[in-house]
């Protein structure tokens, strides 16, 4: 079986006429608030970002990284295993991940008292893979994207393991859609809010409770130039994959979109816009520079959309972003914020 058509039948499909509201966003905040973080926003002060982005600019950060397990991941993983039968649950987790999910699948295993057994890629950094492990996950090594879901779908069917999708499915969304809710009510009268885009499902979520709460807002979805299949499903109009992708966002690596996503993402985000790998270590630099936070590609992706092809758009405006997640070692971060320029 192919690796699309792997994905596509690992899909925990929701009807498309089966319509997200922001009660239901609500009730899952309500069901979640035992498990997940309300993760802190900071205005981001810099003199940098006044002579970039304008000195009226108010740029806001939602601290994401913050989170159980450092990346927004654990807020769908745990909404979808919380919404299955006890039964299943009892099964156990398992997952494909190139590591922060397979981390959130992992936390969610050992907080439900269960356990996990998840597929990694062999070149996984090593830093997930450990933090996965310290959450008492266990992992199987695959060569690639096409035999990792080859072997979860062999422990799914030869051990009963319930597989957890880290983009897509209803409760995925609708957990992320709790980050949406908390910086709405954390953050007033946004012009905009900048959220990155690998699979959809953060930006799904996210941006569905954004328009929802505030229709004038704009949101706007970030995409590495060499993972770009949201902007791909865009110009289609329907899900599409990528042959390869080439990107140092493995994070934000999805090399295909699936249905759910894909359909959240085209109603509710107003554009779409690719940042490069260097524009995303330029954004990690200045947030260390002038924030303190380390974080990894994925979670510079915003700043980075905010600092390049959305400056223009976003001058002298009041913005969110959302900072994903912070799973790098500090050997990684170093090499890749040593190649860092500023921005002009």
């Amino acid at each position: 079986m192919g690796r699309s058509q792997v994905a596509v039948s690992h899909q925990r499909k929701a009807p498309m006429d089966q319509k997200f509201n922001l009660s239901d966003v609500r009730n899952t905040r309500n069901l979640l608030s035992d498990y997940v973080i309300q993760t802190p926003v900071h205005q981001l002060h810099s003199p940098a970002i006044s002579r970039l982005l304008g000195s009226q600019s108010q740029v806001y950060l939602k601290l994401e990284l913050f989170q159980h397990t450092g990346t927004f991941k654990v807020r769908g993983a745990i909404n979808s295993a919380l919404n299955l039968p006890s039964e299943k649950v009892k099964n156990g987790f398992t997952a494909v991940s190139a590591g922060n999910h397979a981390i959130a699948t992992a936390f969610t295993a050992k907080t439900l008292e269960t356990t996990s057994k998840v597929v990694m890629i062999k070149t996984a950094n090593q830093l997930r893979v450990a933090k996965c492990r310290e959450y008492g996950g266990e992992i199987v090594f695959a060569d690639d994207a096409h035999s990792a879901f080859d072997l979860v779908e062999e422990i799914q069917r030869k051990e009963g393991y319930s597989f957890l999708h880290p983009f897509e499915g209803r409760n995925v969304s609708l957990g992320t859609a709790t980050l949406g809710l908390e910086f709405s009510e954390q953050v007033d009268n946004l012009d905009a809010v900048v959220v990155a885009i690998g699979g959809g499902g953060l930006a799904s979520g996210v941006s569905m409770a954004i328009k929802e709460l505030k229709a004038k807002c704009q949101v706007y979805g970030v995409e590495p130039e060499g993972a770009d299949t949201m902007r791909r499903s865009f110009q289609t109009g329907k899900p599409e994959s990528v042959d390869q992708v080439n990107t140092i966002a493995d994070s934000l690596g999805a090399p295909y979109a699936l249905d759910n996503s894909f359909a959240l993402c085209r109603k509710y985000i107003d554009d779409l816009v690719l940042v490069s790998d260097q524009e995303m270590v330029n954004a990690m630099a200045l947030l260390l520079s002038e924030t303190k936070l380390v974080v990894e590609p994925a979670g510079a992706a915003s700043l980075a959309a905010v600092l390049a092809p959305l400056r223009s758009r976003l001058f002298n405006k009041r913005i969110g972003l959302i900072v994903c997640g912070s799973n790098i070692d500090l050997s990684s971060f170093k090499t890749l914020i040593d190649s860092a320029v500023a921005f002009q």
